[in-house]
């Protein structure tokens, strides 16, 4: 596990929050691997200031399977962090540092595995898939399967190594991402009945959207197999207003949809829109010029392997566990899943409760747990 923890520290010390470049880890990555033997190639981004990177170790006419992991992290500002969070901390059996856990710990577990495996005879080939901009709505790996959609032979299985404590999962839920954009009429505020307020008009969608949360959880599909059983409706950014004594013209929500798999997210958005083209229709008379618009910023769909599939026998052969779970939080498994026709499931090290937050860590058994069963996985390429 040294070899691990020694890739960990390095990746750690790259800081690709997503708003930044992923250049410098990507290129240190794909040296790395090409020393190792594999074939690489690089995605960019439209702009070229990120990449994705895709490598194939073993022979390329065959299968194989695909180890997908992204290279980007949230941002640390505001939090209070007791160390530096781009530096690799051991205390207590646990390694900190931004990204440990979602999702750096796998790809120094991927990327050791590729040094263990060179020189290796393998009868099928290790791929490696690493993205940009997952944290931000599995944006760069759309780049990265368009090429992969063109490969003559396509990975047989992924696993998707998000942190999962390990645990072998067939299931996530899926997400779409939402701004509505309300258009009010300004005025002074001692004069606020002449104008249209956009704040309430947002309140007004709020309420409207809670509406519908209550029918999805009162009423809608249930799955037990999920911390949160049925799908939610969150709104986490507002904006209106420029001082109190305006009447605000325009105000900003930002919503998500994360829906189960058996919960289609079209009638939730036929929903949504007809909640706010009803409070439009409202105000239309006394203010001709109102609007409410909602538009979509960004979405990934569930992931639903089938429990008895193929893969999922496969992986829970690699780490041993008889169990498979299902997640609340998405990855780009989904993406895989939809647009290759992949056979795919979520396994990986650490715990989701820790990502996110200050002093993000992943603890030293889970990595070990992760390198056991990438060795399995390598015994059966051989």
């Amino acid at each position: 596990m040294t070899a691990t923890i020694d890739i960990l520290d390095r990746l750690v010390a790259f800081n690709t929050v997503s708003r930044d470049s992923n250049l410098d880890l990507i290129r240190w990555v794909r040296d790395r691997l090409e020393a190792a033997g594999a074939a690489t190639t690089l995605v960019p981004s439209e702009d070229g200031r990120k990449a994705n990177l895709f490598a194939t170790l073993g022979p390329a006419d065959r299968p194989g399977v695909l180890l997908s992991g992204h290279s980007d992290v949230v941002p640390v500002e505001g939090q209070a962090w007791t160390g530096d969070p781009f530096r690799l901390t051991r205390r207590d059996g646990k390694l900190f540092g931004r990204g440990t856990a979602d999702m750096k710990g796998f790809i120094a577990a991927a990327l050791a595995l590729f040094d263990r495996a060179a020189g290796r005879p393998l009868s099928q080939p290790l791929h490696l898939a690493l993205s940009y901009d997952e944290e931000v709505g599995c944006l760069g790996v759309r780049r990265l399967i368009e090429m992969m959609a063109a490969l003559p032979v396509r990975p047989r299985f992924c696993i998707v190594g998000e942190p999962t404590g390990m645990q072998v999962v067939t299931a996530h839920k899926g997400k779409t991402a939402l701004r509505a954009e309300c258009h009010g009429v300004e005025c002074h505020s001692s004069l606020a009945p002449q104008g249209l307020n956009a704040i309430h008009m947002a309140s007004d969608l709020l309420t409207g959207l809670r509406r519908i949360q209550d029918r999805l959880k009162d009423g809608g599909a249930r799955d037990g197999a999920y911390d949160v059983p049925w799908t939610t409706i969150h709104a986490g950014v507002i904006q209106g207003g420029e001082v109190l004594n305006i009447v605000p013209n325009r105000c900003r929500l930002d919503f998500e949809i994360r829906h189960l798999p058996q919960d289609p997210v079209e009638p939730i958005l036929d929903g949504i829109q007809a909640e706010a083209d009803a409070i439009v229709r409202r105000l239309r008379p006394d203010f001709p010029s109102a609007a409410l618009t909602v538009g979509e910023l960004s979405s990934y769909p569930a992931l639903d392997t089938d429990g008895t599939a193929e893969v999922v026998a496969f992986v829970k052969t690699l780490t041993g566990g008889n169990s498979t779970g299902k997640i609340s939080f998405g990855t780009e498994g989904g993406l895989f899943q939809q647009r290759l026709s992949m056979p795919t499931v979520v396994c990986g090290p650490g715990s989701i409760g820790e990502a996110h937050k200050p002093d993000e860590f992943v603890a030293e058994d889970q990595l070990a747990a992760c390198d056991r069963m990438l060795d399995a996985l390598l015994v059966r390429l051989t």
